[in-house]
């Protein structure tokens, strides 16, 4: 399911734009260690798969799972959002990459995953040159065993 997940998100992603996003993996909390990581091109999305709670259906032989997908999207810091700055206009501009991406994954299914629905939204504001926004998607999955 994981597989089918990430591969579905990775084409979405691809599709936004005229190829806008540079750079799609698996989160390995990449942002944290940006410094020491194999050099990246912005904006990237990193794909993080949370634990999914699994429960058996009646009958044994098929079960079905709740969780979470995060998405970072790292963009560069394009200077200060300040009231009156100049730049504001640029440094906002970060976050309307969320509803971009939000068009594409809302609704996403496959064959072992129903609908990804937007559950959360948050900004990341601990790294200097570069701004991650996550963006939460609800997750339900299948499995048979």
């Amino acid at each position: 399911m994981r597989t089918e997940l990430y591969k579905a998100l990775c084409e979405k992603l691809r599709s936004i734009g005229d190829g806008e996003i540079k750079h799609i993996d698996l989160w390995n909390r990449n942002v944290e260690f940006i410094e020491q990581e194999e050099a990246w091109e912005r904006p990237a999305v990193f794909i993080e798969i949370c634990p999914i709670t699994w429960e058996q259906t009646t009958g044994g032989k098929t079960q079905r799972g709740t969780g979470l997908v995060k998405l970072h999207i790292v963009t560069d810091w394009k200077g200060s959002a300040a009231d009156g700055s100049s730049d504001q206009d640029a440094a906002l501009a970060v976050f309307d990459y969320s509803e971009k991406i939000q068009k594409v994954i809302d609704g996403l299914a496959g064959e072992k995953f129903h609908a990804l629905h937007l559950a959360e939204t948050y900004t990341n504001h601990d790294h200097e040159e570069i701004v991650e926004s996550v963006e939460v998607y609800r997750l339900r999955g299948v499995r048979h065993i």
